[in-house]
């Protein structure tokens, strides 16, 4: 295997998991009153706040709904498929 190769599959391999911690997170949001939810989110919020504070800054949340997690999981899947066809 490449050197090349190895990256961008090691890239790809990356925005997956981190793709899974964002779901993670959009889905703890949602129990935001258990005390096990919280533990979680402290955990999650640092990583994966500054990913989508991006788009939060240009997709202000509707009716109290944050649709910018949306955006950001295209993004991430976009370049992932990027990254898979590359390799």
């Amino acid at each position: 295997m490449s050197a090349t190769a190895l990256l961008t599959d090691s890239l790809a391999n990356f925005l997956n998991i981190y793709l899974l911690l964002i779901f993670v997170r959009i889905l703890l949001s949602w129990f935001q009153t258990a005390g096990w939810a919280q533990q979680a989110m402290s955990f999650l919020s640092p990583v994966t706040d500054p990913y989508l504070n991006i788009f939060r800054s240009f997709i202000p949340p509707l009716g109290g709904i944050d649709l910018s997690p949306i955006l950001a999981i295209f993004s991430l899947q976009i370049i992932s498929g990027l990254l898979t066809s590359v390799a």
